[in-house]
């Protein structure tokens, strides 16, 4: 029987599991009750568990046969601090917070390939199933990492999944080389001096100097950067003021700057500084500058994106997979696994309409139809790197 006719009589039962998690979100670092469901599902199983890491962080160790090689695979559990506006059963139970990202189907998509696993260990080597906190912007992996993950359990290479709204539902997209982009944050306080509206010529005006730093900073993409490098710097805050006759005397504008290599994101931190020290010599100003570095851009290594392709057209077909699709400009914490280990991030297609909404979406719902294909691409993931079982 194959995995995937497997996975099938156990779709109903994986999908109570995705819904329960959906109706029960919980936000970074506060996955208490998903991570307890997790483990205690892998310990059901027969499945080495560890809690704790990272916080929230499970890791399930899968053995099979005598093999020394090891990989891991991840899912993240984490929803987003923002109210659902669906009205099906399983939507979510706690006010201002939702899975509108898939991760409750991230995760039973890896529960459902720890039970297939376990169930029949044929396969030569280890498996560590790497259940995550916080990926929205907290950092969990890394925080995993920082906590020993890849010290306690020596992987040889690493391996994500994502769901990916518009893409037909169990179709993949596998990218060579970068797949998402860096997420930094810049923050910017403008310090002038106050007058009153009528008589500007006795103040010093933060407002005039932010909107010209403003007009400036959309120059760095197109007059700084090589026209091959792809980079978005975008000025998503402009705070000042509050009263209409009087000139403030301070503004503030924050941002974000997206890149596909540190290269990138380097020199535009650079020219960021380099422009607010010319706008606070042209207008007369004090200008404080903080840039924050977030998620690193996540880098697929070759042989590793190939064998992610070659393992899915197995399941799908070519028709299937696509190879070229274009990397998107969000951002994704399994960077800080790749920066450590070889390995690949593939997309997987949520599908169109009902259960195809966008990510991140207050009318986001996961496809329970991607179960099945999900689950069997982690399997056979496994026997394609780790080899069948030696008798």
């Amino acid at each position: 029987m194959s995995v995937i006719d497997i996975t099938k009589d156990s779709h109903q039962k994986l999908t109570a599991i995705r819904r329960d998690i959906h109706a029960h979100p919980e936000l970074a670092f506060e996955e208490h009750r998903t991570a307890e469901l997790v483990a205690r599902h892998l310990e059901a199983l027969g499945i080495e568990v560890h809690r704790g890491i990272g916080r929230t962080g499970v890791v399930g160790v899968v053995r099979g046969g005598r093999g020394l090689r090891a990989i891991g695979l991840r899912a993240d559990m984490d929803a987003l601090p923002m109210a659902e506006r669906n009205e099906f059963a399983h939507k979510s139970r706690h006010e201002g917070c939702m899975h509108a990202c898939g991760h409750d189907g991230h995760t039973t998509m890896l529960l459902g390939a720890a039970e297939v696993l376990a169930a029949r260990r044929d396969f030569e080597g280890t498996v560590y199933l790497i259940f995550q906190p916080a990926e929205e912007g907290e950092g969990g992996g890394k925080a995993m990492i920082d906590d020993g993950l890849l010290e306690r359990f020596p992987m040889e290479s690493v391996f994500g999944m994502h769901n990916w709204p518009g893409m037909p539902a169990g179709h993949f997209a596998v990218h060579t080389g970068p797949v998402m982009a860096s997420a930094d944050r810049f923050d910017i306080e403008i310090l002038g001096h106050g007058a009153h509206a009528a008589m500007p010529h006795l103040g010093c005006d933060p407002v005039a100097a932010g909107a010209a730093l403003v007009q400036a900073v959309q120059t760095i993409v197109s007059r700084t950067l090589d026209p091959i490098d792809a980079a978005v710097v975008s000025v998503t805050q402009f705070h000042a003021g509050e009263a209409y006759n009087v000139i403030p005397d301070r503004a503030q504008l924050s941002g974000t700057v997206r890149a596909f290599s540190e290269t990138v994101q380097a020199r535009i931190e650079q020219r960021l500084g380099e422009l607010c020290e010319g706008i606070a010599a042209a207008f007369g100003v004090k200008v404080d500058f903080r840039y924050r570095r977030g998620y690193p851009p996540t880098i697929n290594t070759a042989a590793e994106a190939e064998l992610c392709a070659e393992v899915a057209r197995s399941l799908v077909g070519a028709d299937a997979v696509r190879t070229d699709a274009r990397p998107s400009m969000g951002a994704e914490d399994f960077a800080y696994f790749l920066q450590k280990k070889p390995g690949a991030y593939v997309w997987i297609g949520n599908g169109p309409g009902e259960g195809g909404c966008t990510l991140h979406n207050p009318n986001y719902d996961f496809n329970d139809e991607i179960i099945v294909p999900g689950v069997a691409y982690w399997v056979e993931l496994v026997r394609r790197i780790l080899g069948p079982l030696k008798t």
